[in-house]
């Protein structure tokens, strides 16, 4: 039996297109033999791009990863909706092709906080079972619309009916949701027929590994360290010997300033090692995560 081995820290993957992220996810895996194998938010199989796989203990910083902005670059196939909003479903409305200027002023209002309607086709979940499964199953699916923020939205070709756009947004947002809704706002029927994640938080596609043998995927890992934390925008906090000891065994968070930079800290000893995770509510500190306990 192959011994496991003992990694903790993140990997950068480039998905190809074709490939589902649980696939590439279960090659992670099998490289270093382990099932501590975490994600922070998965492509469907028809999108390519960045994917950040967690390791080992870093699986438990999944929470602080898993609300960063993302950065898309899609192309929309206008006049033509299929069920999946994506190229591998049914055709199910066509409409007249838009205009450049039609498409250009449906964006604004797509700028901002907005309410969007997931596809039905998705892996939410429905009174606890997934829709997907429910709308395959023949069930009429009603999804509730949510809360996400469109932070850019940019249209950068269109040749008909083929429309290139570049979206950075909030956590939870469905860029095949949004390809449907552009095209109805300009009057026509649309669906996503490409998706490539160029980035998540500060973490790049340009960085990511396309090789997925094993000894690429060991050699690839990246520590837990200060970049990751400015990655994802989380102060950094330095602390002495004294005081990281106190921190592991768990003893009560004194003596921090109150004006310290950020709810959310990441805590370091003096030669650069991870200690943990505090988060403030009001002006009390408490622990979120210790990485050396």
């Amino acid at each position: 039996m192959t011994k496991p081995i003992e990694v903790a820290g993140l990997l950068l993957l480039n998905k190809p297109a074709g490939l589902t992220s649980f696939t590439s996810l279960n090659r992670v895996k099998r490289a270093f033999s382990t099932g501590k194998v975490g994600h922070t938010g998965t492509l469907d199989k028809f999108a390519q791009g960045l994917l950040v796989a967690l390791l080992g203990r870093a699986v438990k910083l999944t929470p602080w990863f898993s609300g960063c902005d993302k950065w898309y670059e899609g192309i929309i196939r206008l006049g033509l909706e299929t069920d999946t909003l994506d190229p591998e479903g049914a055709p199910v409305a066509a409409a007249e092709l838009p205009t450049r200027e039609q498409l250009e002023a449906a964006l604004p209002a797509f700028r901002g906080d907005i309410l969007q309607e997931p596809p039905v086709y998705s892996a939410l979940h429905i009174d606890g079972k997934r829709a997907s499964a429910l709308a395959r199953s023949g069930e009429t699916v009603s999804m509730r619309k949510r809360p996400v923020s469109i932070y850019a939205l940019e249209l950068l070709e269109y040749e008909p009916p083929l429309a290139h756009i570049r979206v950075h947004c909030s956590s939870g947002t469905y860029i095949r949701s949004l390809a449907r809704d552009i095209a109805l706002a300009a009057a026509s029927r649309g669906h996503l027929v490409s998706l490539t994640r160029t980035a998540i938080a500060g973490f790049c596609l340009s960085d990511a590994l396309v090789d997925d043998e094993p000894a690429s995927l060991q050699a690839a890992i990246r520590p837990i360290d200060t970049r990751v934390f400015a990655a994802l925008k989380i102060p950094v906090l330095t602390v002495n010997d004294e005081t990281a000891r106190n921190m592991t065994q768990g003893k009560r968070l004194e003596g921090f300033n109150a004006n310290l930079n950020g709810d959310t800290l990441a805590v370091f000893r003096q030669d650069n090692s991870f200690v943990g995770i505090i988060e403030r509510t009001s002006d009390t500190w408490r622990y979120g995560y210790m990485w050396s306990v």
